[in-house]
């Protein structure tokens, strides 16, 4: 005998569904992903594997900016990220008001993200957990973007203004 799931032939369950895919070009300082978000999903995560960084040793962060047509929005980023070197070091950033949400991912021997986004389509605050990982450092990242506007995509970039080499960026939605 079967388990049941309680829930009708053709019922969907919860989990994740790519939404959008995007590969990262060649020596570029930022890439929009536009149309990832919309009304189908509250919440979202963004993941970013491979390529590279022109930062010297590969080690950099990754900021991230919500975008409406893909213009970003740049201000009213609230964020704070506890990290630890891979010593004993432990260090708290926190930034009131800022250009984006810093630290969202990294840059270490390839391009690193896993960040969650609560609400970007909603014309609510939009609220940012992540990890970032850098060759000398890493933790969480949490943070809200104070402004009641709906996003429908994404923003990212090297923190330093280096440029990024391929990699891939995929944008989940949390099935309700």
């Amino acid at each position: 005998m079967g388990i049941s799931s309680g829930l009708g032939q053709g019922a969907l369950l919860p989990g994740l569904v790519l939404v959008k895919s995007q590969t990262i070009g060649s020596a570029v300082s930022s890439v929009t992903v536009s149309n990832c978000f919309s009304s189908t999903y509250d919440n979202y995560k963004v993941m970013i594997s491979g390529g590279t960084s022109s930062a010297a040793g590969g080690d950099d962060d990754l900021i991230l900016q919500l975008t409406v047509n893909g213009t970003a929005s740049t201000a009213n980023y609230n964020m704070t990220n506890p990290y630890w070197s891979w010593g004993v070091t432990t260090t708290f950033v926190r930034t009131g008001g800022g250009a984006s949400f810093v630290y969202a991912g990294g840059i270490a021997d390839s391009l690193y993200m896993n960040a969650d986004l609560m609400l970007p389509f909603a014309a609510k605050y939009t609220t940012c957990s992540a990890f970032n990982i850098r060759n000398a450092v890493g933790g969480p990242t949490f943070g809200v973007h104070k402004v009641n506007t709906s996003y429908d995509g994404i923003k990212i970039a090297p923190s330093s203004g280096s440029t990024m080499t391929g990699g891939s960026i995929r944008v989940y939605g949390y099935r309700n």
